[in-house]
């Protein structure tokens, strides 16, 4: 019996809370004064059946205002079809997950509904990896030129899925179209449950509170009197909507504009941002002007990594925390026993691989392509576990994909929903673990139950598993 069995029982132990807050910057919450917020999947949670209405409502657009075949009504939406973060090449139409590296997953590339041979994305590609030219740029921004567009926000899976599906139907019939009309023609203008206990608990502890969003007021209105009451605006001491985020965080030449209860737009000239009122537009600029909240003080809480965060952190010195509803399925399924049981036998076959290809002996270079063989068979069962398609929305086999380097850059913290704030006091620290670099030796190894630390029990492990290849 292989002594990776003696693993197990360490990691399962190990198991992760979903509710956690995770850290990739160290932060204290007694430093922060001010909490912001965006509306879409920061406070406001939708069902499901949202993705399939607005994947409906463009799908019937396609069909009515620009005359794509009648045929594209038999699609309907796939709900675990696509992951967020991944990439569409507007030119070939192909949809896949690209590294931390900018290297393409492989298994990972879709030309409609259907995988594309590794063979064929090498040859189109020259290889795996991507130019750097042809990439977004580091804050997810396109210009011409780029055509690797990524999708960010949660609301881009039925906007995916669409074109993939439309891909689908004109392959399928033979009919000859241009990509870039079909990606533009698709692009959706998105449609737009916050724990009441989160606000309450802020504005108990005196904390100044304001929501920043692209929704336009009556939407936020009706959302929010749902979750929170009619008294919502209470708790906010600025609210502004439609923001044109991440322009609102740039462009300095747009003016707030008061908006009334019915709507209206006022024409008076802002001189201060008052509680209760509602505000449209703006800029950021103005905005700090205004308050005066500026710096570490701040922490803004958003979905989308490049429009809610990126300039906030890197310009402006705001603390951030980015809301990722996808961490809570990915927790459970590596807390599972499959998944612990796979990726503890993965691990340990990739250190026996590594330690056992210096011996250039017949028996031990037997041993070794055993060993590889089965390593390889493994790694897509990891994708697998996670979506069938495209895997992990943070790793690509073992590399972290492009989402998740952007991810640890942009937001200082990250967790499944604002509701996890209610397991942390506002003293709490947030520590990031300190992960060995790779050419550093980790300073406290890990020990299991038995007082063996894990590189014994990897040793006893290469050395079973050598005994029972030669037998």
């Amino acid at each position: 019996i292989v002594m990776y069995y003696d693993l197990i029982p360490v990691i399962s132990a190990n198991s992760v809370n979903p509710d956690t807050i995770f850290a990739n910057n160290e932060m204290s919450l007694r430093d922060i004064e001010i909490y912001g917020f965006d509306y879409d999947y920061t406070l406001a949670f939708y069902s499901s059946h949202l993705h399939t209405l607005i994947f409906n409502i463009a799908r019937d657009i396609l069909i009515t205002n620009h005359r794509y075949p009648e045929g594209l009504r038999k699609y309907e939406y796939i709900p675990n079809f696509a992951v967020r973060g991944l990439h569409y090449d507007v030119q070939k139409a192909l949809l896949m997950k690209i590294d931390a590296f900018h290297y393409i997953q492989l298994g990972t590339v879709y030309r409609g509904l259907h995988p594309v041979s590794d063979e064929e994305v090498i040859a189109m590609y020259e290889g795996s990896h991507v130019p750097l030219e042809i990439m977004s740029d580091f804050y997810g921004k396109s210009s011409h030129g780029h055509t690797m567009k990524q999708f960010m926000d949660i609301f881009s899976l039925p906007e995916m899925t669409l074109l993939s599906c439309v891909n689908d139907f004109f392959m399928r019939h033979n009919i000859d179209y241009e990509p870039v009309h079909l990606y533009k023609d698709v692009k959706v203008n998105s449609l737009h449950i916050i724990l009441h206990a989160v606000l309450k608990k802020l504005s108990e502890q005196g904390k100044k509170m304001f929501l920043i969003t692209n929704s336009p007021f009556d939407f936020v209105d009706r959302g929010m009197n749902y979750i929170v009451g009619k008294d919502w605006r209470d708790l906010f001491d600025v609210v502004i909507v439609q923001a044109d985020k991440p322009s609102f965080f740039n462009d300095r030449r747009k003016p707030f504009r008061r908006v009334t209860d019915r709507g209206a737009l006022l024409w008076d000239r802002i001189h201060r941002l008052e509680k209760g009122q509602i505000y449209k537009q703006g800029n950021l600029y103005e905005f700090l002007r205004l308050t005066g909240w500026r710096g570490s003080k701040v922490l803004y809480f958003g979905d989308h990594i490049y429009s809610d965060l990126a300039d906030l952190t890197l310009k402006h010195g705001w603390r951030t925390g980015a809301i990722i509803p996808e961490l809570r399925k990915e927790i459970k399924i590596m807390n599972t026993e499959q998944y612990v049981h796979m990726m503890t036998w993965l691990q340990a076959l990739t250190g026996l691989i590594e330690q056992m290809q210096v011996h250039r002996d017949p028996a031990s270079q037997a041993v070794v392509g055993e060993w590889i063989k089965e390593r390889e068979a493994m790694r897509p069962q990891t994708k697998d576990i996670f979506n069938a398609q495209f895997g992990s929305l943070f790793r690509t086999y073992h590399n972290p994909t492009y989402f998740s380097r952007r991810l640890s850059r942009f937001a200082d913290i990250y967790m499944a929903s604002i509701s996890c704030l209610l397991d942390y006091d506002f003293q709490h620290t947030f520590f990031p673990r300190r992960t060995p670099l790779q050419h550093e030796s980790p300073f406290w190894p890990e020990h299991s139950p038995a007082g063996l630390d894990v590189s014994s029990q990897l040793h006893r492990t290469k050395e079973r598993e050598e005994d029972r290849v030669q037998k």
